[in-house]
């Protein structure tokens, strides 16, 4: 029997982008417990760069998908053989238009074709045509009063 039962998720990319933040994030306490700007901006920076030096590595292989992998892929020298595809249900593989039923698409391309709350989408049979919009409560949409009736064409100056 093994000593590790379980999947801890060490793996290259993890490792590396936590070292890399360990150093950014000694970085800016030493700006703070030296009252330096430049420090703590540094710092922060180094952290952010290790953000994406993990996400990098995810995508090309040392990191792993989310949740439990295989017993055969635990070890850190093994690489993810589908990080090509992308991960389903990974956020970082979706960013980069990986996964996600392999459309193609990013996460900002699909908040972007949701309609907002208290407005329909446009008809996508339609092209150049936009649905009406519906009033949220509370709010105002231009060309219709808080309550969700027309302004007259008077007043819409």
């Amino acid at each position: 029997m093994s000593a590790h039962q379980y999947d801890e998720g060490h793996t290259v990319a993890g490792w590396t982008g936590f070292g890399i933040a360990a150093v950014g994030s000694a970085v800016a306490g030493l700006g703070v417990c030296l009252v330096s700007a430049p420090l703590i901006a540094g710092g922060l920076a180094v952290t952010a760069v290790s953000v994406l030096v993990t996400w990098a590595l995810h995508l090309t292989g040392w990191g792993k998908p989310p949740g439990r992998r295989p017993r055969a892929e635990w070890g850190m020298r093994v690489r993810d053989s589908g990080a090509r595809q992308g991960h389903p249900g990974c956020v970082g593989c979706r960013l980069a238009g990986r996964g996600a039923g392999g459309s193609g698409s990013t996460a900002v391309e699909a908040m972007s074709a949701t309609a907002l709350p208290g407005r329909t989408a446009p008809d996508p049979a339609a092209p150049g045509t936009a649905a009406p919009e519906t009033a949220v409560p509370g709010t105002a949409v231009p060309g219709t009063a808080v309550q969700g009736e027309p302004v007259p064409a008077e007043s819409q100056g």
